[in-house]
C-alpha cells in the first residue's frame, strides 16, 4: 500500500463529504478503498477527485444510479479527466435543458394554477372538469414530467 493513502477521515475533511456519505459511496460502489492488515479502510488520493465528480453530479440533481452509470463509463483504474467530464456532462445537458423548461413553466404558470388537477382555482389554465386528470395517473399530473418524479430518499 502506498504512503499517499488517506484514511476516511482525511477523505472526507477533503472532500466536505461526511465520513458516514463516504462509507456509502463504497459500500454501493461507486468509489473503492483498499484495507490495512487490521482493516481499516486506505483510498487512493485520487479519490477525491472522483469525489468532487459525484458532488457535481449529484448537485446537476442525478441520481445515485445515473452517477454510477456515468462512472461504469470509466475505467475503474483511474478517475474522470477533463475530457471523460466533458463527454459525461454533455449527455446531461438534454436533461438539464428539460429541467429548465420545466421550472420556467412552473414558474410562470405558478399564479394561475400549479398542475394539481384540484378544481380550486377558478380561473385555473389547466382546468381539469370532471377530474379528468385522475386517469393519467397520481399526484400533480398537468406539471411537467420532470417536476412530478418521485423524490427517493438517498438517492
Amino acid at each position: 500500500m502506498s504512503e499517499e493513502m488517506l484514511t476516511v477521515g482525511e477523505v472526507a475533511e477533503r472532500s466536505g463529504f461526511a465520513s458516514s456519505a463516504v462509507r456509502f459511496y463504497e459500500r454501493i460502489g461507486l468509489i473503492s478503498a483498499e484495507r490495512t492488515a487490521g482493516g481499516q479502510r486506505r483510498y487512493e488520493r485520487s479519490i477525491l477527485r472522483r469525489l468532487a465528480f459525484i458532488r457535481a453530479a449529484r448537485n446537476v440533481g442525478l441520481s445515485l444510479d445515473e452517477v454510477r452509470d456515468a462512472l461504469e463509463q470509466l475505467p475503474s483504474s483511474r478517475t474522470p479527466t477533463r475530457a471523460d467530464w466533458t463527454k459525461i456532462s454533455r449527455l446531461w445537458r438534454r436533461r438539464l435543458d428539460e429541467e429548465i423548461e420545466a421550472l420556467i413553466a412552473l414558474r410562470d404558470g405558478l399564479d394561475s394554477c400549479i398542475g394539481c388537477g384540484c378544481l380550486s382555482l377558478q380561473r385555473c389554465r389547466l382546468s381539469n372538469p370532471h377530474d379528468v386528470a385522475a386517469s393519467e395517473g397520481p399526484g400533480a399530473v398537468y406539471l411537467p414530467e420532470f417536476l412530478r418524479e418521485a423524490v427517493h430518499e438517498g438517492s
